[in-house]
């Protein structure tokens, strides 16, 4: 069993950590910007647009398949350790917290909990906060010189290395941990966030009003709220709509309109999102954010595309799978690759026509289609490649080519087109009978 909790790490009433201003600081929320909104790991997810990317990445990715392969070739094997990796949670909420770990701290950590045997029988995930990496000289017994402290649950530092630790890290300048995203972006969330808060004082204070009614008589308490209820009940609701007013008194209304000033607060909020979806690199259809979706290609699909291929794929799977090849599968026997069809594939009509030329040039069986569709394969005879019988050099007769000891079937099939050749040169020179 893991020596390390899931998901908390360690607070300020805990003994074993210094009361410090730079820790009680981050147990409050992280350090200070000049926005004056703290900004941590875990508070930037009161910002919409980054719990909505974190969210994004870490399900689209955690619920791809992960199928092993025989090394070398593609024919699938079975991991029980991929299978089952934790004794509670499931692959997906497994990997997944593991993506929202390394989206937001830029790093991912997971405890390798071995047999009596020395085989790795389930992963532990551990919170990036509890972890610090440094680097020794390397030995035999630890090649990569890498030395992980991480914090249990009693206060302690428990040195260990990677025959126990598994680390996924993201983009990094030091080759030992990855850079936290968030950190990074930390201005720009704590703007996002301070304008927020701005807004929910300015709505909460009453500030946005619809207008004002002036008279030239000096009124009191109860003459002008008279006037107001008198105002109200004359000119709001549905059926006054397009109702003409009559003031007296010498009354007037003057409507409030939004100042330019506010109108340019509204627009930094927006420019937010689009920071965040910069940051994260995640598209802003994905963020509920339509306004520029034709921004990229012809239309969402081709943008989803797009994400996948020059984001997802190389920023966020394939480092998972190099590592669990490298660390988690027998070296030489196995290795591990994320199913991309299902994401990549286009509508129905433009599956049909490109699994129909697939088929044509003898690439994909029956079979091949069924699998990239998520159906049970047909027997042994959808295994079975079509070869194309009309592919000869150009010029030659393929019924005249055709070996006498062919199938009868392959005589049917260079009839076929020895049929339509001709058909096609009749209908050119137009001698047809």
């Amino acid at each position: 069993m893991s020596l390390f909790g899931l998901f908390e790490g360690r607070g300020i009433e805990n003994p074993a950590q210094p009361l410090t201003s730079a820790s009680v600081l981050e147990y409050l929320g992280g350090r200070e910007l000049e926005a004056g909104v703290s900004v941590s790991e875990r508070s930037s997810l009161h910002m919409p647009a980054v719990w909505r990317s974190v969210n994004v990445i870490a399900n689209v990715a955690s619920a791809l398949p992960l199928p092993t392969y025989l090394t070398g070739t593609k024919k699938k094997d079975t991991s029980p350790l991929l299978a089952d990796p934790h004794p509670d949670l499931t692959p997906l909420e497994l990997w997944r917290l593991g993506y929202v770990h390394r989206v937001l701290w830029g790093n991912t950590y997971m405890q390798k909990v071995r047999n009596g045997a020395g085989q790795i029988k389930e992963l532990w995930p551990i919170t990036p906060d509890r972890v610090k990496v440094g680097r020794v000289k390397s030995s035999d017994d630890l090649p990569s010189g890498k030395i992980f402290g991480v914090t249990d649950d009693w206060g302690e530092t428990q040195p260990l290395t990677s025959r126990e630790i598994l680390h996924i890290p993201g983009l990094g300048y030091d080759g030992l941990t990855g850079c936290s995203p968030v950190r990074l972006a930390a201005q720009g969330i704590s703007l996002a966030q301070a304008a927020e808060m701005s807004a929910a004082r300015m709505f909460g204070s009453g500030n946005m009003i619809g207008g004002v009614l002036q008279t030239e008589q000096r009124l009191d308490p109860d003459q002008a709220n008279a006037l107001k209820e008198r105002w109200r009940a004359k000119m709001s609701g549905v059926r006054n709509a397009h109702e003409v007013a009559v003031l007296d008194s010498g009354a007037s209304f003057k409507p409030v309109a939004m100042p330019n000033v506010d109108a340019q607060f509204l627009e930094s909020r927006e420019f937010q999102v689009v920071e965040v979806a910069r940051m994260f690199g995640v598209p802003l259809f994905l963020l509920m954010e339509t306004a520029k979706s034709t921004s990229w290609g012809t239309g969402l699909e081709q943008q989803a595309q797009g994400w996948v291929t020059f984001d997802l794929a190389p920023t966020w799977l394939t480092p998972t799978e190099q590592r669990i090849t490298k660390e988690l599968l027998p070296t030489g026997v196995q290795y591990a690759k994320y199913q991309l069809g299902g994401l990549l594939r286009g509508d129905s009509a433009g599956r049909a026509t490109f699994y129909r030329a697939m088929r044509d040039v003898g690439a994909y069986s029956a079979n091949d289609i069924r699998d990239l569709e998520d159906r049970t394969p047909i027997g042994p005879e959808g295994d079975i490649y079509l070869q194309p019988m009309y592919m000869a050099p150009l010029g030659s007769n393929p019924l005249a080519d055709s070996p006498a000891g062919d199938s009868r079937a392959a005589r049917a099939a260079a009839l076929i087109a020895e049929a339509q050749r001709l058909m096609a040169s009749t209908d050119e020179t137009g001698d047809g009978a």
